[in-house]
């Protein structure tokens, strides 16, 4: 696999992490969540970082090659991507 194909991959695996995370932190009858709270931490943590390492590898392409409308788009849903796992993140957290 060629690495300018990582952004494809990135957004992918941080959809399917995102669906993940949202089912798993569901609260069940009996008031216990499906997943536990640290395997939704780490999820969503590796998540951010590969979404985040999408959009690097996919701007640094773009400003090596130029602008091509449908790498573009893939840097922004990954981009957006990952603030939206950054900000679930933060929610899961307990403080």
């Amino acid at each position: 696999m060629k690495v300018i194909h990582f952004p494809y991959l990135a957004l992918v695996l941080g959809i399917v992490m995102l669906m993940i995370v949202s089912i798993g932190r569901q609260v069940g009858p009996d008031g216990a969540v499906a997943l536990p709270l640290l395997t939704l931490l780490v999820i969503t943590e590796f998540a951010f970082f590969a979404t985040g390492f999408g959009v690097y590898i996919a701007l640094k392409h773009s400003l090596a090659i130029g602008f091509k409308p449908v790498y573009s788009l893939v840097a922004l849903l990954c981009a957006a991507l990952s603030v939206r796992l950054m900000l679930l993140g933060i929610d899961l957290w307990p403080l």
